[in-house]
């Protein structure tokens, strides 16, 4: 399997149900805590790379020194590293990620601008050819937000599959998206399902069943293709939708309960995110900034 080595489950004699996850109600906000820090010490298979500090946004170029001094503090605790895009400061990420022996899950960005995509296509083709490349992600909810058709998308990810044909191919979009076009399961090698419960509204309690729903969807729409949850997270403030409450407790036991299952039944998560962004209120609201393991400063949270 994908995970590292010494990566167990384990919750410290906790009791924990396949479907409610872990029983955090003895516990104190401080014992909380240090379970937190001991399953974010246990490992994760991987985390998404935010690239962005204050003030910066994408569009603008970032340096190898940004991108390394990040590449280091999550090296500790991940075996995989995602990125998003492949221009801009962004093709540092694979690069660096591998010189220290770290896995990447590289994504062109894709939209509606079609210079730019020529741009990503090419440079993630030119990371392929360089081997930092693992898993190539075309395109990142291109569908979900009506940016491409379907036959661009999949002209996108033949033309890849085509440039590199020793790379794992596969394009990242929410869960459903899978049941409703079998053309990208045919087309992919691999299935990159983003599973959120808190963007459904989802209670804290009963989002590890939630997110195993979804992952359910994604399996079964993949006739018997891989799958692995390119995106889930629990944010630590900000807005709530419906029954999903942001708060620094529920990020902490919904990170718990990923990683619990994770371990426990081989499903590949890459956890979002690493750090938070400012920029991203813009697209959120205020709870789009607080997604991370780290906070804006690249501490720790808890």
């Amino acid at each position: 399997m994908s995970y590292r080595k010494d990566r167990q489950f384990s919750l410290d004699g906790i009791s924990y149900s396949d479907y409610a996850g872990a029983d955090f109600s003895g516990l104190s906000k401080e014992d909380l805590v240090k379970l937190w820090r001991k399953t974010l010490d246990n490992g994760m298979h991987g985390i998404c790379f935010s690239m962005y500090e204050d003030g910066q946004e994408p569009g603008d170029t970032i340096t190898e020194e940004q991108v390394e001094r990040r590449i280091k503090i999550l090296k500790p605790h991940t075996e995989w590293i995602r990125s998003f895009s492949c221009i801009e400061g962004n093709e540092h990420i694979p690069r660096i990620a591998k010189k220290h022996g770290l896995k990447n899950m590289v994504g062109a960005w894709l939209g509606d601008d079609m210079e730019k995509n020529e741009e990503e296509i090419e440079a993630l083709i030119q990371l392929g050819k360089e081997g930092c490349v693992d898993i190539a992600a075309v395109g990142n909810e291109v569908l979900y937000r009506n940016d491409l058709t379907l036959e661009q998308l999949l002209t996108y990810i033949k033309r890849v599959k085509e440039a590199l044909p020793e790379v794992q191919v596969g394009y990242v979009d929410a869960y459903y998206e899978f049941s409703v076009h079998p053309e990208l399961v045919e087309v992919s090698d691999v299935i990159l399902s983003n599973c959120y419960p808190y963007w459904e509204g989802c209670h804290i309690d009963h989002s590890l069943n939630h997110m195993q729903q979804m992952f359910g969807q994604a399996s079964h729409a993949a006739q018997g293709k891989r799958v692995i949850i390119t995106e889930t997270g629990w944010p630590s403030q900000g807005e709530s939708l419906r029954g999903a409450h942001s708060s620094e407790e529920n990020a902490m036991k919904y990170f718990i309960n990923a990683q619990a299952w994770s371990a426990k039944d081989n499903v590949d998560i890459f956890y979002f995110s690493s750090f938070d962004e400012s920029w991203k209120v813009g697209d959120e609201g205020v709870v789009g900034a607080y997604w991370g393991l780290w906070d804006k400063h690249e501490k720790l949270k808890f």
